[in-house]
């Protein structure tokens, strides 16, 4: 199955919301989308395209009703998704969907594209799990493109699970958090006590990643 969806935000008017596929928006409150899935996805061999777009000047903040589960079809393990965002001229945007879980055998992979402009505001945060209770056999994997203006801001990868280069038997991580905010003029961080590492990036803003055996409970650190 083909997922297409459609996020528009104005300061002028709600937000607009087009989809087709497994995987529909809802608007929550006047600035805000909630993600809601209208079937099983993502399967093995499934697409997913989304669009979230803030006209110059508009807010919008976009969650989800629970998590998602990336699970293998009857005839392919491997599913994939692109997410495109686009924040104009003074515009703030909040992406924090619920996490994404990949069970057992699944594989599935994220492209993430960013536009912003220079006086843009953005909070993108991204978290995953490999496996439900004792499952340990799935694979993930991320790519972050985000640029500012014509400048580039963030290239960034990383995979987690079987077969991916920072798996082992004896500690491998499982699950990840990452947030992309900007602007950010903190300094860089490193938190040894809860793994925490906060990377600032040279052309403003900052990537803070976490990783370990399972998730924990998402702060509201926005």
């Amino acid at each position: 199955m083909h997922t297409e969806l459609c996020i528009d935000a104005s300061r002028t008017r709600s937000p607009r919301i087009t989809s087709v596929g497994g995987l529909a928006g809802r608007q929550t409150g006047p600035d805000t989308v909630h993600l809601i899935g209208t079937a099983a996805t993502p399967l093995g061999g499934d697409t997913i395209t989304v669009r979230i777009s803030v006209a110059a000047g508009a807010h919008l903040e976009v969650r989800s009703v629970a998590a998602s589960l990336a699970m293998p079809g009857g005839l392919h393990r491997h599913s994939s998704a692109q997410w495109h965002f686009e924040v104009g001229a003074g515009a703030s945007l909040i992406f924090d969907p619920e996490p994404m879980v990949v069970v057992s055998d699944a594989s599935h992979s994220v492209v993430n594209t960013v536009a912003l402009q220079e006086d843009s505001t953005l909070w993108l945060r991204e978290r995953t799990q490999i496996g439900r209770f004792e499952e340990a056999s799935g694979r993930w994997s991320s790519a972050m493109r985000c640029d500012v203006g014509n400048s580039p801001l963030l290239r960034h990868r990383v995979e987690l699970g079987a077969g991916s280069v920072a798996h082992d038997a004896l500690s491998a991580p499982l699950s990840m958090s990452s947030t992309l905010q900007y602007p950010d003029d903190r300094s860089s961080e490193v938190d040894l006590a809860d793994g925490t590492v906060r990377l600032s990036l040279a052309g403003g803003g900052s990537l803070s990643t976490s990783v370990g055996r399972r998730l924990q409970p998402a702060g509201a650190d926005l």
